[in-house]
Order: structure tokens, then C-alpha cells, then sequence
């Protein structure tokens, strides 16, 4: 199996890196700032706030949808519907920030 170097990225951490360049065969690897890897996304302060703020968004869009799709605003159905459509959106890879 070859090795895409098209989509090998660098990032670099930490206030006293160098950021030096990196070639891999014939080509120079890209340096980027931020990456997204399986929906969380990874910044070079290692803050998460990008992904919170993309979390939250995602969880206010499914939120707007509820308010628009369902009349009935029963107690028992918000909070069944907020269990099952809005937490995972919320906690999804909350183990990564």
C-alpha cells in the first residue's frame, strides 16, 4: 500500500515551535492550523472551542426543527425528543475536548 503524501497535513504545537517544514519523498508536506479527524475538529492551541461552537450549532439546528415540526409541546415529549435528538449532538467525542 503507497503513501499519500496529498493527504498527510503538519500542525504545529506550542508557542516555541520552529514550525520547520517537512518533505516526504518528493513533495512538501502542507502545514495547516486546524484539522478535522472523525468530527472533532483539532486546532494547533488545542482549545476546543471550534468544536463546541460547531456542537452547539448542530444541536440549535435540530432544536429549530423540533420547533417547527411539532405543535404538541408536551413536557414529556420535549425531553424525549431533546434525549434522543439533542444530548448526542452535544456529547458527541466530549471525551476529546
Amino acid at each position: 500500500m503507497l503513501f499519500s503524501t496529498d493527504k498527510s497535513k503538519i500542525i504545529h504545537f506550542g508557542f516555541n515551535n520552529i514550525e520547520s517544514s517537512y518533505v516526504l519523498g518528493a513533495s512538501t508536506l502542507c502545514t495547516v492550523d486546524e484539522e478535522r479527524d472523525l468530527g472533532v475538529i483539532i486546532d494547533k492551541t488545542l482549545k476546543p472551542s471550534k468544536q463546541c461552537a460547531k456542537a452547539a450549532g448542530a444541536a440549535n439546528e435540530v432544536l429549530d426543527m423540533i420547533k417547527r415540526t411539532f405543535l404538541c409541546t408536551s413536557k414529556e415529549l420535549i425531553l424525549h425528543l431533546y434525549k434522543s435528538l439533542i444530548r448526542p449532538k452535544l456529547e458527541y467525542c466530549i471525551q476529546a475536548w
